[in-house]
């Protein structure tokens, strides 16, 4: 159990170090490359934390708070490490690396007891909808992280060619987005009896992909600029605040962080 802490703890100082690295490495080709190598090794590092939940728990790790910060993470890194090298989107590294650090501190903070331990699931998460409901939230936040990265960058320093690369990111969250809640739905509906019941994290869901769908509208419409960067960074809050807001701060059916 002492390794899996030491395990995270390096994994954090790794995601710190390559932000560090990528925020000062603007000018410096040779510090920027040092980032590249330190998210990933970070990614391999979250992998094999990744992996080794996965041994402890018997199952993939997509169930409490620590589980689902671990694999949204995962795939983050993952996502990005493919856009830097096929899209060029190394400007963005500071920003999404410091959200991963960010990430790995909140399990700090909020969920300690999580990172050694595995309970039993609850009767409600015995089911294979869990899996594909939450790997698709996954993919949709990630992809969300990542078009916010972007459009920091854009409010300060327009680019054309990042300002596609958001909307294709956004597109493809709001399309995981959208299947999420329709899976959400169905497993709700199996497990207490009803598709929707404006459960908090039902309804915060919905405003997010509110959200997403009218800057996609905008956007189809020719809408540019600092506008609608802000929009796509107002998302992501609102994604941040359905995951940790809805688990720490509003209680429902939905509130499963806080389990071990």
């Amino acid at each position: 159990m002492a390794l899996l802490n030491q395990q995270f703890y390096i994994t954090l100082g790794l995601y710190a170090g390559a932000s560090a690295c990528y925020f000062i490495g603007y000018r410096k080709d040779n510090l920027l490359q040092v980032a590249s190598v330190l998210t990933f090794i970070g990614f391999l590092s979250n992998f094999i934390l990744w992996i080794s939940r996965t041994v402890m728990s018997g199952r993939l790790p997509l169930t409490n708070g620590y589980e689902f910060v671990l694999s949204f993470s995962l795939i983050t890194v993952l996502m990005y490490l493919i856009g830097e090298y096929k899209a060029k989107i190394k400007r963005a590294g500071g920003i999404v690396m410091l959200i991963n650090t960010l990430l790995f501190l909140s399990i700090v903070l909020l969920m300690p007891g999580q990172i050694n331990t595995v309970s039993p699931l609850m009767p409600a998460l015995k089911s294979p909808w869990l899996t594909v409901h939450v790997i698709t939230a996954i993919i949709a936040y990630s992809s969300f992280a990542l078009a916010a990265g972007l459009a920091l960058l854009q409010i300060r320093n327009y680019t054309p060619k990042f300002e596609v690369v958001i909307y294709k990111l956004v597109a493809s969250g709001f399309a995981a987005l959208s299947l999420s809640i329709v899976l959400g739905a169905i497993w709700a509906e199996q497990a207490w009896g009803s598709y929707w019941t404006w459960d908090p994290k039902e309804t915060w869901a919905l405003v997010t992909w509110i959200i997403y769908a009218v800057y996609l509208h905008l956007r189809q419409e020719g809408w540019r600029g600092e506008n609608a960067n802000t929009m796509v960074v107002a998302g992501f809050i609102l994604v941040l605040f359905t995951f940790f807001g809805v688990n720490y701060l509003l209680s429902g059916l939905h509130s499963y962080a806080l389990l071990l």
